[in-house]
């Protein structure tokens, strides 16, 4: 049979749901990948997902990001593992305090605000529960449209949506009070407790972005051939957020393979890096000195910067090691160290030499199948993938590095993590003569199950 290699601009007319890392393709196969929308939008294998019709029309671009980057590829073969990799679970302790459940859809970003833990959905809905691991969860706010990516920014809760949108929300308290029965006692007493509540503030681009923008011009650039739209809106799913340390910007990159930036005192749109990535966007970190990393479809991370003097961002370096789509990226504290995670199985760290640059120092191997999300807090990294496990790393002395856990319990791929420091130990925490020192963390964890698993994480000092 002829076969031919479709051009991105030609599939982009063709297939305008689909997202552009499926843009090239072998003739042969368009059909299996059009055929796996419509029964399950990503393949996990999990029974659940058979009785399920939650995706609409509008949310197949969606999942076909989704299967793009559940697509195992062999790992990297040219980059060493790190030295002294050790499975060291023995020496430390984890355990699943609990599972959350109420999503009725894939659960594709989470994120903690204060007391509170929020996750989004596919099917647009926001949910919110104690981020110290209680077991109720309720519906916060329902958007209609895929929730890929939730931040927080001075105390205001940011989600990015597949329909192209941002969205801000203020977060207030509300109390509510329970009644409780002793029945032994025959006595009711009443508690007092709170929940989140979201009321949306501002949808970006805002009004007043889009009216000063409409009438000139020069606001307008050619987002795809024979339609233009002003720089300040994204044209495609945006898939992640990130913030600046001092919370004064918000970046957002999408698959339209652009990435913005917005000011949180008024959430106005102050720039645009179009044609960021040759294709789609689908992670961001930024780093306290000011680095701004985005990792793409197009297997690359790229490094921005405001360079002194200058109000906009200039590509000031392109990272290449991955042989596939790069799905996750995080920073250490210092942002010393990069972590990318691609459909490779291998989370490449990236360190920061003597000159300022980022420098492969080695791979964390481990996962049978895609890194889907990773997550940083302390010296411990948190590890997502579609082989259904979270691993838990640790950072050692140089370039050592050691696997903690290996936290087993989803059903489906883990889509988003999120981690925190639970409790900080110190001397005055021996009991005896012997106990060990140590810190503990909580991790949640989101699946393509619909399910939120919160784990402890004890790790020695």
């Amino acid at each position: 049979m002829f076969e031919f290699i479709l051009s991105p601009l030609l599939t982009s007319q063709i297939f305008p749901q689909i997202n552009p890392t499926l843009l090239s393709l072998n003739t042969n196969k368009i059909s299996e990948i059009m055929g796996r929308f419509l029964p399950c939008p990503m393949p996990c294998n999990c029974d659940k997902h058979k009785d399920s019709q939650i995706f609409q029309t509008s949310q197949i671009s969606d999942s076909s990001s989704s299967n793009s980057s559940l697509t195992s590829q062999l790992s990297l073969p040219s980059v060493p593992s790190l030295e002294h990799v050790v499975f060291a679970s023995s020496s430390a302790n984890h355990q699943s305090l609990v599972t959350l459940k109420g999503h009725t859809s894939y659960i594709f970003s989470l994120s903690v605000a204060g007391k509170y833990l929020f996750s989004g959905a596919s099917n647009g809905e926001i949910r919110a529960s104690a981020s110290h691991g209680g077991a109720s969860m309720y519906i916060d706010a329902r958007t209609g449209s895929a929730v890929k990516s939730i931040t927080v920014i001075n105390g205001k809760l940011i989600t990015a949506h597949a329909d192209h949108k941002i969205r801000v929300w203020r977060i207030k308290d509300h109390s509510i009070s329970t009644a409780k029965t002793n029945v032994s006692a025959n006595v009711t007493s009443n508690s007092n407790s709170s929940i989140a509540k979201l009321k949306l503030t501002a949808t970006l681009p805002t009004g007043v972005d889009r009216c000063i923008r409409l009438f000139s011009a020069g606001s307008y650039v050619e987002v795809r051939r024979h339609r233009r739209q002003t720089w300040v809106h994204h044209v495609d799913a945006v898939a992640a957020l990130a913030t600046s340390a001092d919370g004064a910007l918000l970046y957002s990159v999408s698959w339209d393979r652009s990435m913005k930036v917005w000011r949180s005192t008024d959430f106005r749109c102050v720039e645009s890096v179009q044609a960021a990535h040759d294709d789609a966007i689908n992670a961001v970190a930024v780093a306290v000195d000011g680095n701004v990393y985005t990792g793409s479809a197009d297997r690359l991370i790229k490094v921005w910067r405001r360079r002194d003097g200058e109000s906009r961002h200039s590509l000031v370096a392109t990272l290449e090691k991955h042989k596939s789509a790069v799905n996750a990226l995080a920073l250490s504290t210092d942002g010393s160290v990069l972590y990318s995670g691609a459909c490779d199985r291998s989370i490449v760290v990236w360190e920061k030499g003597r000159g300022g640059g980022m420098a492969v120092a080695g791979a964390l191997r481990g996962h049978r199948k895609a890194i889907l999300c990773l997550a940083v807090v302390a010296e411990v990294l948190c590890s997502g993938s579609a082989d259904k496990s979270v691993r838990v790393w640790r950072r050692g002395s140089g370039n050592s590095y050691s696997c903690l856990a290996v936290l087993e319990g989803h059903k489906c791929p883990v889509k988003c993590l999120v981690a925190r420091l639970d409790r900080m130990c110190s001397e005055v925490d021996k009991k005896s003569e012997g106990d060990e020192l140590g810190n503990s963390y909580l991790v949640y964890s989101g699946g393509l199950d619909f399910d939120i698993k919160v784990w402890k994480i004890w790790v020695p000092l």
